[in-house]
């Protein structure tokens, strides 16, 4: 089985409580974690922070595991609304790949400013008609209200699902290296 890496991979030291990643833009259906130093329980979870138990998927020390986590969401950015919660609208009649619950991580080109990692979507407005508006919209949980300089609509802006990876070991302690792949062969 060969692995294609896919964006940028992390380390976790790992002992007997639960550690965290950062938060990984989405871009793969399948993550390749590698214990070195000691077994290990992991968690994968597209909510705000997973915290890994010893009844979680195992990995045996000094051996890896390739997991599935489901097929990434992204979606184009066209209106970005600031305030306490921030407002991202979607192109007319594509609809969102989000459902409430779900973590996003927004990339906008020559503003910076707006982007936000790994943040909760708290509604989905896709009503034809509401208020005159006709384009699906979400409301994120990430407070821009400090951003005063009005987006850019012809800067390229993506809003992309996003994930976190726990870990925890029996007692001793190692390492876990966590990165996206893509798989092909047969195992």
């Amino acid at each position: 089985m060969a692995h294609k890496p896919v964006g940028a991979a992390q380390t976790l030291a790992v002992a007997g409580s639960a550690a965290t990643t950062s938060a990984f833009i989405h871009q793969s259906d399948t993550v390749r974690i590698v214990s070195v130093g000691t077994s290990c329980h992991v968690a994968v979870s597209a909510g705000s922070t997973p915290s890994a138990e010893k009844i979680d998927y195992f990995i045996r020390t000094d051996s890896e595991a390739t997991l599935s986590i489901g097929s990434p969401g992204s979606q184009r950015v066209v209106g970005i609304t600031t305030g306490t919660n921030t407002i991202i609208d979607f192109p007319e009649g594509t609809g969102s790949p989000f459902n409430v619950g779900d973590f996003v991580s927004l990339m906008v080109n020559n503003q910076d400013y707006y982007n936000f990692t790994h943040k909760r979507v708290n509604s989905v407005n896709n009503s034809a008609a509401y208020n005159g508006y006709f384009n699906t919209r979400i409301v994120v949980g990430n407070d821009s209200s400090g951003i005063v300089t009005a987006y850019n609509s012809g800067n390229a802006a993506e809003l992309r699902s996003s994930f976190k990876v726990s870990g925890v070991t029996p007692g001793s302690t190692g390492t876990i290296y966590v990165q996206q792949v893509q798989v092909s062969g047969v195992a």
